[in-house]
Protein backbone atom coordinates (compact mmCIF):
# COMPACT_ATOMS: atom_id res chain seq x y z
CA UNK A 1 0.00 0.00 0.00
CA UNK A 2 1.00 3.83 -0.73
CA UNK A 3 1.10 5.71 2.92
CA UNK A 4 3.05 8.77 1.85
CA UNK A 5 4.06 10.71 -1.55
CA UNK A 6 6.24 13.60 -1.45
CA UNK A 7 6.96 16.02 -4.74
CA UNK A 8 9.44 18.84 -4.98
CA UNK A 9 10.24 21.23 -7.48
CA UNK A 10 8.86 18.73 -10.17
CA UNK A 11 6.72 21.16 -12.86
CA UNK A 12 4.42 23.29 -11.07
CA UNK A 13 5.07 20.97 -8.17
CA UNK A 14 7.09 23.50 -5.38
CA UNK A 15 6.25 21.08 -2.18
CA UNK A 16 3.60 18.48 -2.03
CA UNK A 17 2.97 16.42 0.74
CA UNK A 18 0.48 13.32 0.22
CA UNK A 19 -0.96 10.63 3.16
CA UNK A 20 -2.86 8.26 1.06
CA UNK A 21 -5.35 6.06 3.53
CA UNK A 22 -6.51 2.34 2.68
CA UNK A 23 -9.23 1.79 0.91
CA UNK A 24 -10.51 4.29 -2.42
CA UNK A 25 -8.56 7.91 -2.75
CA UNK A 26 -9.22 10.32 -5.07
CA UNK A 27 -8.15 13.57 -6.67
CA UNK A 28 -10.02 15.98 -8.13
CA UNK A 29 -9.64 19.46 -9.76
CA UNK A 30 -10.43 21.66 -12.69
CA UNK A 31 -9.29 20.58 -16.26
CA UNK A 32 -5.67 21.71 -16.24
CA UNK A 33 -5.00 21.51 -12.62
CA UNK A 34 -2.08 18.93 -12.55
CA UNK A 35 -3.66 16.22 -11.85
CA UNK A 36 -1.99 13.90 -14.02
CA UNK A 37 1.18 15.97 -12.81
CA UNK A 38 1.32 13.48 -9.46
CA UNK A 39 0.68 9.88 -11.34
CA UNK A 40 3.86 11.39 -13.85
CA UNK A 41 5.56 11.84 -10.81
CA UNK A 42 4.76 8.83 -9.41
CA UNK A 43 5.56 7.09 -12.42
CA UNK A 44 8.95 8.69 -12.92
CA UNK A 45 10.05 7.22 -9.40
CA UNK A 46 8.99 3.42 -10.48
CA UNK A 47 10.89 3.97 -13.58
CA UNK A 48 9.66 6.33 -16.16
CA UNK A 49 11.97 8.39 -17.93
CA UNK A 50 11.45 12.49 -17.29
CA UNK A 51 13.28 14.98 -19.26
CA UNK A 52 15.65 17.77 -17.38
CA UNK A 53 12.78 20.64 -18.62
CA UNK A 54 9.87 18.72 -16.11
CA UNK A 55 12.65 20.58 -12.85
CA UNK A 56 10.91 24.17 -11.89
CA UNK A 57 13.00 27.13 -13.06
CA UNK A 58 14.28 28.22 -10.19
CA UNK A 59 15.86 24.47 -8.81
CA UNK A 60 18.72 22.33 -9.61
CA UNK A 61 16.80 19.26 -8.89
CA UNK A 62 13.31 17.57 -8.54
CA UNK A 63 12.95 15.18 -6.21
CA UNK A 64 10.01 12.48 -5.66
CA UNK A 65 9.64 9.80 -2.19
CA UNK A 66 7.05 7.46 -1.12
CA UNK A 67 6.57 5.46 1.73
CA UNK A 68 4.90 1.40 0.75
CA UNK A 69 4.04 -0.39 3.22
CA UNK A 70 4.81 -4.24 2.40
CA UNK A 71 4.19 -7.90 3.94
CA UNK A 72 7.89 -7.53 4.45
CA UNK A 73 8.29 -4.15 6.03
CA UNK A 74 8.30 -0.41 5.09
CA UNK A 75 9.88 0.40 1.68
CA UNK A 76 10.95 3.71 1.34
CA UNK A 77 11.97 5.08 -2.61
CA UNK A 78 13.22 7.99 -3.81
CA UNK A 79 14.64 9.26 -6.88
CA UNK A 80 15.98 12.75 -7.88
CA UNK A 81 16.29 13.99 -11.16
CA UNK A 82 19.28 17.22 -11.74
CA UNK A 83 18.34 19.63 -14.06
CA UNK A 84 21.42 20.25 -15.51
CA UNK A 85 22.03 17.18 -17.00
CA UNK A 86 18.72 15.33 -16.85
CA UNK A 87 20.53 12.47 -14.94
CA UNK A 88 18.49 10.96 -12.35
CA UNK A 89 19.94 8.90 -9.12
CA UNK A 90 17.62 6.14 -7.69
CA UNK A 91 17.85 5.28 -3.71
CA UNK A 92 15.32 2.15 -2.20
CA UNK A 93 15.75 2.83 1.83
CA UNK A 94 18.06 5.34 1.54
CA UNK A 95 21.18 3.31 -0.56
CA UNK A 96 21.65 4.22 -4.22
CA UNK A 97 20.55 1.64 -6.48
CA UNK A 98 20.44 0.95 -10.38
CA UNK A 99 17.52 1.73 -11.91
CA UNK A 100 17.18 -2.08 -13.13
CA UNK A 101 16.31 -2.72 -8.98
CA UNK A 102 13.09 -1.00 -10.10
CA UNK A 103 11.63 -3.83 -12.90
CA UNK A 104 10.67 -6.45 -10.80
CA UNK A 105 9.83 -4.69 -7.62
CA UNK A 106 7.26 -1.97 -9.57
CA UNK A 107 4.36 -4.65 -10.40
CA UNK A 108 4.05 -5.63 -6.69
CA UNK A 109 3.59 -1.88 -5.81
CA UNK A 110 1.34 -0.28 -8.67
CA UNK A 111 -0.98 -1.36 -11.13
CA UNK A 112 -1.59 1.35 -13.67
CA UNK A 113 -5.36 1.37 -15.12
CA UNK A 114 -5.34 4.88 -17.46
CA UNK A 115 -5.64 5.81 -20.86
CA UNK A 116 -2.20 4.35 -21.20
CA UNK A 117 -3.07 0.93 -19.93
CA UNK A 118 -5.68 1.22 -22.68
CA UNK A 119 -3.56 1.51 -25.48
CA UNK A 120 -1.48 -1.31 -23.77
CA UNK A 121 -4.59 -3.41 -23.58
CA UNK A 122 -4.55 -2.93 -26.96
CA UNK A 123 -1.67 -4.51 -27.88
CA UNK A 124 -1.61 -8.23 -29.43
CA UNK A 125 1.57 -9.54 -26.82
CA UNK A 126 -0.18 -8.05 -23.68
CA UNK A 127 -3.42 -9.98 -24.82
CA UNK A 128 -1.76 -13.20 -25.00
CA UNK A 129 -0.45 -12.79 -21.78
CA UNK A 130 -3.52 -12.02 -19.94
CA UNK A 131 -5.04 -15.50 -21.71
CA UNK A 132 -2.03 -17.16 -20.36
CA UNK A 133 -2.12 -15.82 -16.66
CA UNK A 134 -3.13 -19.11 -14.79
CA UNK A 135 -1.81 -21.49 -16.95
CA UNK A 136 -1.46 -24.84 -15.33
CA UNK A 137 1.20 -26.44 -17.60
CA UNK A 138 3.90 -27.14 -14.68
CA UNK A 139 7.62 -26.32 -16.31
CA UNK A 140 6.63 -26.65 -19.59
CA UNK A 141 6.52 -22.95 -20.76
CA UNK A 142 10.11 -22.34 -18.92
CA UNK A 143 11.25 -25.63 -20.91
CA UNK A 144 10.09 -23.78 -24.27
CA UNK A 145 11.92 -20.76 -22.97
CA UNK A 146 15.19 -22.92 -22.30
CA UNK A 147 15.05 -25.36 -25.72
CA UNK A 148 14.45 -22.00 -27.84
CA UNK A 149 17.62 -20.46 -25.88
CA UNK A 150 19.33 -23.94 -26.62
CA UNK A 151 17.95 -23.70 -30.77
CA UNK A 152 19.24 -20.48 -30.72
CA UNK A 153 22.93 -21.14 -29.01
CA UNK A 154 23.16 -23.86 -31.59
CA UNK A 155 22.27 -21.96 -34.78
CA UNK A 156 24.81 -19.13 -33.48
CA UNK A 157 27.53 -21.93 -33.67
CA UNK A 158 26.34 -23.47 -36.73
CA UNK A 159 26.50 -19.92 -38.25
CA UNK A 160 30.40 -19.54 -36.52
CA UNK A 161 31.37 -22.71 -37.96
CA UNK A 162 30.17 -22.37 -41.67
CA UNK A 163 32.05 -18.76 -41.86
CA UNK A 164 34.95 -19.72 -39.98
CA UNK A 165 34.95 -22.37 -43.11
CA UNK A 166 33.53 -20.61 -45.47
CA UNK A 167 37.05 -18.17 -44.64
CA UNK A 168 39.13 -20.60 -44.27
CA UNK A 169 38.27 -22.46 -47.47
CA UNK A 170 39.47 -20.19 -49.74
CA UNK A 171 42.68 -19.90 -47.84
CA UNK A 172 43.77 -23.60 -47.43
CA UNK A 173 46.13 -23.68 -50.39
CA UNK A 174 47.82 -21.20 -49.12
CA UNK A 175 47.79 -22.41 -45.48
CA UNK A 176 49.11 -25.92 -46.73
CA UNK A 177 51.91 -23.94 -48.74
CA UNK A 178 53.17 -21.70 -45.54
CA UNK A 179 52.80 -25.19 -43.58
CA UNK A 180 54.79 -26.61 -46.14
CA UNK A 181 57.74 -23.92 -46.08
CA UNK A 182 57.49 -23.89 -41.91
CA UNK A 183 58.08 -28.05 -41.73
CA UNK A 184 60.75 -27.47 -44.14
CA UNK A 185 62.81 -25.10 -42.35
CA UNK A 186 61.05 -26.76 -38.98
CA UNK A 187 62.61 -24.06 -36.51
CA UNK A 188 62.45 -24.46 -32.74
CA UNK A 189 61.60 -22.13 -30.27
CA UNK A 190 64.89 -19.71 -28.81
CA UNK A 191 67.14 -21.78 -31.44
CA UNK A 192 67.72 -18.28 -33.42
CA UNK A 193 69.13 -16.49 -30.24
CA UNK A 194 70.99 -20.04 -29.77
CA UNK A 195 72.94 -20.03 -32.62
CA UNK A 196 73.42 -16.28 -33.12
CA UNK A 197 74.82 -16.51 -29.31
CA UNK A 198 77.17 -19.21 -30.45
CA UNK A 199 77.95 -17.77 -33.19
CA UNK A 200 79.25 -14.38 -31.67
CA UNK A 201 80.79 -16.57 -28.58
CA UNK A 202 82.81 -18.75 -31.60
CA UNK A 203 83.91 -15.49 -32.97
CA UNK A 204 85.46 -14.32 -30.12
CA UNK A 205 87.46 -16.94 -29.22
CA UNK A 206 88.51 -17.14 -33.32
CA UNK A 207 89.30 -13.34 -32.22
CA UNK A 208 91.02 -14.17 -29.08
CA UNK A 209 93.30 -16.82 -30.77
CA UNK A 210 94.19 -14.41 -33.06
CA UNK A 211 95.05 -12.03 -30.72
CA UNK A 212 97.23 -14.67 -29.26
CA UNK A 213 99.48 -15.50 -32.13
CA UNK A 214 99.77 -11.38 -32.42
CA UNK A 215 101.08 -11.23 -29.23
CA UNK A 216 103.22 -14.13 -29.65
CA UNK A 217 104.44 -12.54 -32.95
CA UNK A 218 105.46 -9.33 -31.63
CA UNK A 219 107.48 -10.66 -28.71
CA UNK A 220 109.31 -13.36 -30.46
CA UNK A 221 109.55 -11.90 -34.51
CA UNK A 222 108.27 -13.23 -37.57
CA UNK A 223 109.60 -13.49 -41.15
CA UNK A 224 113.07 -13.47 -39.82
CA UNK A 225 112.22 -10.09 -37.77
CA UNK A 226 113.55 -10.06 -34.21
CA UNK A 227 110.93 -9.72 -31.72
CA UNK A 228 111.14 -7.54 -28.04
CA UNK A 229 112.39 -10.36 -26.22
CA UNK A 230 115.35 -10.84 -28.66
CA UNK A 231 115.62 -6.85 -29.15
CA UNK A 232 115.39 -6.84 -25.03
CA UNK A 233 118.46 -9.48 -25.09
CA UNK A 234 120.37 -7.16 -27.03
CA UNK A 235 119.87 -3.91 -24.84
CA UNK A 236 121.16 -5.77 -21.92
CA UNK A 237 123.68 -6.83 -23.46
CA UNK A 238 124.54 -3.94 -24.28
CA UNK A 239 124.06 -1.82 -21.33
CA UNK A 240 126.18 -4.77 -19.72
CA UNK A 241 129.36 -3.46 -21.60
CA UNK A 242 128.41 0.31 -21.00
CA UNK A 243 128.31 -0.67 -17.25
CA UNK A 244 131.52 -1.26 -17.09
CA UNK A 245 132.30 2.12 -17.52
CA UNK A 246 129.29 3.95 -15.86
CA UNK A 247 127.91 2.35 -12.63
CA UNK A 248 125.09 4.04 -12.79
CA UNK A 249 124.11 1.80 -15.48
CA UNK A 250 123.81 -1.57 -13.17
CA UNK A 251 119.59 -1.17 -11.89
CA UNK A 252 118.54 -0.11 -15.56
CA UNK A 253 120.55 -3.23 -16.87
CA UNK A 254 118.87 -5.10 -14.08
CA UNK A 255 115.55 -4.08 -15.11
CA UNK A 256 115.65 -4.75 -18.65
CA UNK A 257 117.32 -8.21 -18.09
CA UNK A 258 113.87 -9.13 -15.31
CA UNK A 259 111.79 -7.54 -18.48
CA UNK A 260 113.12 -9.90 -20.63
CA UNK A 261 112.75 -12.71 -18.57
CA UNK A 262 108.77 -11.59 -17.65
CA UNK A 263 108.02 -11.33 -20.75
CA UNK A 264 110.14 -14.89 -22.33
CA UNK A 265 107.72 -16.21 -19.42
CA UNK A 266 104.61 -14.50 -20.90
CA UNK A 267 105.52 -16.11 -24.43
CA UNK A 268 105.50 -19.29 -23.00
CA UNK A 269 102.06 -18.82 -21.55
CA UNK A 270 101.27 -17.46 -25.06
CA UNK A 271 101.79 -20.90 -26.48
CA UNK A 272 99.04 -22.61 -24.48
CA UNK A 273 95.53 -20.39 -25.01
CA UNK A 274 93.67 -21.33 -22.38
CA UNK A 275 90.43 -23.58 -22.93
CA UNK A 276 87.11 -21.52 -22.74
CA UNK A 277 83.93 -22.64 -20.92
CA UNK A 278 81.66 -24.69 -22.91
CA UNK A 279 83.23 -24.46 -25.60
CA UNK A 280 85.18 -27.80 -25.94
CA UNK A 281 82.58 -29.03 -28.37
CA UNK A 282 82.35 -26.44 -31.10
CA UNK A 283 79.75 -27.41 -34.00
CA UNK A 284 80.13 -27.52 -37.64
CA UNK A 285 80.32 -23.72 -38.30
CA UNK A 286 79.19 -24.16 -41.68
CA UNK A 287 75.76 -25.85 -40.48
CA UNK A 288 75.55 -23.50 -38.24
CA UNK A 289 75.40 -20.33 -40.64
CA UNK A 290 73.43 -22.27 -42.94
CA UNK A 291 71.03 -22.46 -40.20
CA UNK A 292 70.78 -18.73 -39.48
CA UNK A 293 70.15 -18.35 -43.39
CA UNK A 294 67.54 -20.39 -43.98
CA UNK A 295 65.59 -18.90 -40.97
CA UNK A 296 66.34 -15.61 -42.35
CA UNK A 297 65.00 -16.94 -45.43
CA UNK A 298 61.95 -18.03 -43.79
CA UNK A 299 61.44 -14.61 -42.07
CA UNK A 300 61.57 -13.13 -45.60
CA UNK A 301 58.87 -15.13 -47.16
CA UNK A 302 56.19 -14.96 -44.40
CA UNK A 303 57.44 -11.54 -43.43
CA UNK A 304 57.01 -12.39 -39.70
CA UNK A 305 59.63 -12.72 -36.88
CA UNK A 306 60.76 -16.07 -35.80
CA UNK A 307 58.01 -16.15 -32.95
CA UNK A 308 55.23 -15.03 -35.16
CA UNK A 309 56.31 -17.89 -37.20
CA UNK A 310 56.26 -20.27 -34.53
CA UNK A 311 52.66 -18.88 -33.81
CA UNK A 312 51.61 -19.44 -36.89
CA UNK A 313 52.49 -23.04 -37.41
CA UNK A 314 50.13 -23.21 -34.37
CA UNK A 315 47.38 -21.56 -36.17
CA UNK A 316 47.81 -23.17 -39.80
CA UNK A 317 47.86 -26.55 -37.75
CA UNK A 318 44.53 -25.69 -36.24
CA UNK A 319 42.97 -24.13 -38.94
CA UNK A 320 43.43 -26.96 -41.08
CA UNK A 321 42.14 -29.69 -38.65
CA UNK A 322 39.61 -27.80 -38.07
CA UNK A 323 38.74 -27.98 -41.58
CA UNK A 324 39.08 -31.12 -41.54
CA UNK A 325 36.54 -31.73 -38.48
CA UNK A 326 34.00 -29.06 -39.32
CA UNK A 327 31.77 -31.55 -41.37
CA UNK A 328 31.63 -33.53 -38.61
CA UNK A 329 30.73 -30.83 -35.80
CA UNK A 330 27.94 -29.71 -37.97
CA UNK A 331 26.51 -33.03 -38.37
CA UNK A 332 26.52 -32.85 -34.30
CA UNK A 333 24.98 -29.52 -34.51
CA UNK A 334 22.22 -30.28 -37.12
CA UNK A 335 21.21 -33.41 -35.06
CA UNK A 336 21.45 -31.29 -31.49
CA UNK A 337 18.79 -29.06 -33.39
CA UNK A 338 16.68 -32.10 -34.73
CA UNK A 339 16.58 -33.23 -31.24
CA UNK A 340 15.70 -29.80 -29.80
CA UNK A 341 13.17 -29.18 -32.28
CA UNK A 342 11.08 -32.22 -32.17
CA UNK A 343 11.38 -31.73 -28.17
CA UNK A 344 9.85 -28.17 -28.81
CA UNK A 345 7.19 -29.19 -30.49
CA UNK A 346 5.96 -32.12 -28.39
CA UNK A 347 6.33 -28.95 -25.42
CA UNK A 348 4.13 -26.70 -27.36
CA UNK A 349 1.42 -29.48 -28.02
CA UNK A 350 1.27 -30.08 -24.82
CA UNK A 351 0.92 -26.45 -23.53
CA UNK A 352 -2.35 -25.67 -26.16
CA UNK A 353 -4.95 -27.72 -23.99
CA UNK A 354 -3.41 -25.84 -20.88
CA UNK A 355 -3.35 -22.24 -22.58
CA UNK A 356 -7.01 -22.87 -23.88
CA UNK A 357 -8.30 -23.75 -20.43
CA UNK A 358 -6.61 -20.73 -19.12
CA UNK A 359 -7.93 -18.50 -21.96
CA UNK A 360 -11.45 -20.16 -21.23
CA UNK A 361 -11.53 -19.09 -17.35
CA UNK A 362 -10.16 -15.60 -17.67
CA UNK A 363 -13.17 -14.74 -21.04
CA UNK A 364 -15.43 -15.86 -18.30
CA UNK A 365 -14.62 -14.22 -15.56
CA UNK A 366 -13.88 -10.84 -17.74
CA UNK A 367 -17.52 -11.67 -18.97
CA UNK A 368 -19.02 -11.75 -15.33
CA UNK A 369 -17.39 -8.35 -14.55
CA UNK A 370 -18.40 -6.72 -17.75
CA UNK A 371 -21.83 -7.61 -17.19
CA UNK A 372 -21.69 -6.39 -13.45
CA UNK A 373 -19.89 -3.01 -15.21
CA UNK A 374 -23.65 -2.20 -17.55
CA UNK A 375 -22.36 -4.56 -20.14
CA UNK A 376 -25.48 -6.68 -22.02
CA UNK A 377 -25.89 -10.02 -20.20
CA UNK A 378 -25.09 -11.01 -23.73
CA UNK A 379 -21.75 -9.20 -23.94
CA UNK A 380 -19.29 -12.31 -24.98
CA UNK A 381 -15.26 -12.22 -24.71
CA UNK A 382 -13.93 -14.85 -27.00
CA UNK A 383 -10.37 -16.15 -27.08
CA UNK A 384 -8.93 -16.75 -30.92
CA UNK A 385 -5.95 -18.19 -31.19
CA UNK A 386 -3.66 -18.24 -34.58
CA UNK A 387 -0.74 -19.96 -35.00
CA UNK A 388 2.63 -18.43 -35.37
CA UNK A 389 5.96 -20.21 -36.25
CA UNK A 390 8.72 -20.17 -33.09
CA UNK A 391 11.29 -21.64 -34.65
CA UNK A 392 11.59 -22.42 -38.24
CA UNK A 393 9.34 -26.04 -38.42
CA UNK A 394 7.68 -25.68 -35.10
CA UNK A 395 4.32 -23.08 -34.60
CA UNK A 396 3.10 -22.36 -31.53
CA UNK A 397 -0.37 -20.18 -31.24
CA UNK A 398 -0.94 -16.87 -30.16
CA UNK A 399 -4.17 -16.03 -28.59
CA UNK A 400 -6.03 -11.88 -28.48
CA UNK A 401 -9.09 -11.32 -27.47
CA UNK A 402 -12.21 -10.70 -29.43
CA UNK A 403 -15.37 -8.82 -28.19
CA UNK A 404 -19.28 -8.81 -28.84
CA UNK A 405 -20.11 -5.86 -26.05
CA UNK A 406 -24.03 -5.97 -28.01
CA UNK A 407 -26.10 -8.34 -28.79
CA UNK A 408 -26.38 -9.34 -32.30
CA UNK A 409 -23.04 -7.84 -33.22
CA UNK A 410 -19.97 -10.50 -34.33
CA UNK A 411 -16.84 -10.38 -32.43
CA UNK A 412 -14.11 -8.10 -33.45
CA UNK A 413 -10.87 -6.77 -32.18
CA UNK A 414 -11.25 -4.55 -28.84
CA UNK A 415 -9.43 -1.60 -31.28
CA UNK A 416 -12.06 -1.75 -33.68
CA UNK A 417 -14.82 -1.54 -32.07
CA UNK A 418 -14.19 -0.15 -28.52
CA UNK A 419 -15.05 3.42 -27.75
CA UNK A 420 -13.08 4.97 -25.19
CA UNK A 421 -15.60 4.88 -22.08
CA UNK A 422 -15.62 0.68 -22.81
CA UNK A 423 -12.12 0.53 -23.02
CA UNK A 424 -12.52 1.85 -19.83
CA UNK A 425 -14.49 -0.56 -18.33
CA UNK A 426 -13.09 -3.17 -19.54
CA UNK A 427 -9.69 -2.37 -17.60
CA UNK A 428 -11.75 -2.15 -14.57
CA UNK A 429 -12.95 -5.63 -15.68
CA UNK A 430 -9.41 -7.03 -16.04
CA UNK A 431 -8.49 -5.29 -12.63
CA UNK A 432 -11.11 -7.52 -11.18
CA UNK A 433 -9.40 -11.09 -12.68
CA UNK A 434 -5.82 -10.36 -13.40
CA UNK A 435 -3.58 -12.42 -10.84
CA UNK A 436 -1.37 -9.67 -9.66
CA UNK A 437 0.52 -8.71 -7.00
CA UNK A 438 -2.54 -8.35 -4.06
CA UNK A 439 -0.51 -5.39 -2.51
CA UNK A 440 -0.38 -3.29 -5.28
CA UNK A 441 -2.46 0.01 -5.34
CA UNK A 442 -4.69 0.24 -8.10
CA UNK A 443 -3.89 4.14 -10.24
CA UNK A 444 -7.22 4.56 -12.16
CA UNK A 445 -6.94 7.69 -14.11
CA UNK A 446 -9.97 8.82 -15.69
CA UNK A 447 -11.01 5.32 -16.28
CA UNK A 448 -14.81 6.83 -16.11
CA UNK A 449 -14.05 8.78 -19.63
CA UNK A 450 -17.02 8.22 -21.62
CA UNK A 451 -19.13 6.83 -19.22
CA UNK A 452 -22.30 8.03 -17.23
CA UNK A 453 -25.86 7.40 -16.28
CA UNK A 454 -26.83 4.23 -14.68
CA UNK A 455 -23.45 2.75 -16.25
CA UNK A 456 -21.33 5.76 -14.34
CA UNK A 457 -23.33 4.05 -10.85
CA UNK A 458 -22.37 0.44 -12.15
CA UNK A 459 -18.67 1.72 -12.34
CA UNK A 460 -18.92 3.40 -9.19
CA UNK A 461 -20.05 0.13 -7.16
CA UNK A 462 -17.54 -1.51 -8.78
CA UNK A 463 -14.60 0.44 -7.88
CA UNK A 464 -16.08 0.34 -4.23
CA UNK A 465 -16.06 -3.33 -4.17
CA UNK A 466 -12.43 -3.45 -5.23
CA UNK A 467 -11.49 -0.62 -2.62
CA UNK A 468 -13.05 -2.89 0.06
CA UNK A 469 -9.46 -5.50 -0.83
CA UNK A 470 -7.26 -3.12 -2.41
CA UNK A 471 -6.01 0.33 -2.29
CA UNK A 472 -7.23 2.59 -4.74
CA UNK A 473 -5.69 6.28 -6.45
CA UNK A 474 -8.69 7.47 -8.80
CA UNK A 475 -8.79 10.73 -10.80
CA UNK A 476 -11.99 11.57 -11.34
CA UNK A 477 -14.32 14.22 -12.68
CA UNK A 478 -17.76 12.38 -11.44
CA UNK A 479 -18.99 13.49 -7.62
CA UNK A 480 -20.86 9.73 -7.67
CA UNK A 481 -17.10 8.44 -7.51
CA UNK A 482 -15.83 10.82 -5.22
CA UNK A 483 -18.39 10.60 -3.03
CA UNK A 484 -17.17 6.86 -2.38
CA UNK A 485 -13.59 8.31 -1.29
CA UNK A 486 -11.94 7.34 1.79
CA UNK A 487 -10.08 10.32 1.21
CA UNK A 488 -10.80 12.95 -1.10
CA UNK A 489 -7.90 15.42 -2.10
CA UNK A 490 -8.65 18.66 -4.03
CA UNK A 491 -5.85 19.76 -7.06
CA UNK A 492 -5.72 23.58 -7.68
CA UNK A 493 -3.22 25.69 -9.73
CA UNK A 494 -2.35 28.99 -8.03
CA UNK A 495 -0.44 32.28 -9.27
CA UNK A 496 2.06 33.73 -6.73
CA UNK A 497 4.34 36.78 -7.01
CA UNK A 498 4.02 35.67 -11.11
CA UNK A 499 4.75 32.24 -10.51
CA UNK A 500 2.36 29.15 -11.22
CA UNK A 501 2.08 26.54 -8.43
CA UNK A 502 0.05 23.26 -8.66
CA UNK A 503 -1.04 22.86 -4.82
CA UNK A 504 -2.83 19.40 -3.58
CA UNK A 505 -4.35 18.79 0.14
CA UNK A 506 -7.12 16.53 1.98
CA UNK A 507 -10.51 17.64 2.00
CA UNK A 508 -12.12 17.95 5.62
CA UNK A 509 -15.88 17.88 5.78
CA UNK A 510 -17.29 20.99 4.95
CA UNK A 511 -14.41 21.42 1.68
CA UNK A 512 -15.45 17.86 0.81
CA UNK A 513 -19.20 19.24 0.19
CA UNK A 514 -17.92 22.28 -1.46
CA UNK A 515 -15.87 20.35 -4.26
CA UNK A 516 -18.53 17.46 -4.78
CA UNK A 517 -21.31 21.02 -5.57
CA UNK A 518 -18.90 22.55 -8.08
CA UNK A 519 -18.26 18.72 -9.51
CA UNK A 520 -22.10 18.30 -10.02
CA UNK A 521 -22.12 21.45 -11.92
CA UNK A 522 -22.44 24.38 -8.87
CA UNK A 523 -25.57 26.51 -8.01
CA UNK A 524 -28.83 24.89 -6.49
CA UNK A 525 -28.34 21.57 -8.51
CA UNK A 526 -24.51 21.17 -6.90
CA UNK A 527 -25.90 21.66 -3.71
CA UNK A 528 -28.74 19.51 -3.71
CA UNK A 529 -27.07 16.52 -5.48
CA UNK A 530 -23.66 16.95 -3.08
CA UNK A 531 -25.85 16.61 -0.22
CA UNK A 532 -27.50 13.54 -1.44
CA UNK A 533 -23.77 11.82 -2.07
CA UNK A 534 -23.20 12.87 1.63
CA UNK A 535 -26.20 11.14 3.08
CA UNK A 536 -25.40 7.96 0.76
CA UNK A 537 -21.82 7.70 1.48
CA UNK A 538 -21.75 9.34 4.60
Amino acid sequence: MLEYLRIRNLALIEDMELEFAPGMNVLTGETGAGKSFVLKALGFLLGDRLSADMVRGDAERAQVEALFSLPEGDLILRRELVGETGRSRLYINDALRSQESLRDLRPRLVMHTSQHAQQKLLQPAFQAALLEQGMDCGDLAARREELLTALRENAAQRAALLERQSGLAEKRELLEMQQQEIDKVAPEEGEEERLEELRGRVRSMEHLRENYGLALALLHGEDQQEGLVDQLGRLEKLLRVMGRDDASLEADTDAVAALRQQLAHLGGRLRRPPALPDMDDIPDMDHVEERLFALAQLKRRLHRTLPQILSLRGEIAENLSFLDVCALDLSRLDKEAAALKEELAAVTARMAPARRAAAAATVAALEGELRRLGFSEAVRVIPEFTPYEIWPGVSDERGRILWAPNPGQPPQPLDRIASGGELSRFLLALAGVRHDDEGATFIFDEVDAGVGGLTLNKLAEKLSALAAERQLLLITHWPQLAARARKHFRIVKIVRDGATYTLCAPLDKAERHNELARMAGGGPQGEALALGLEKEFP
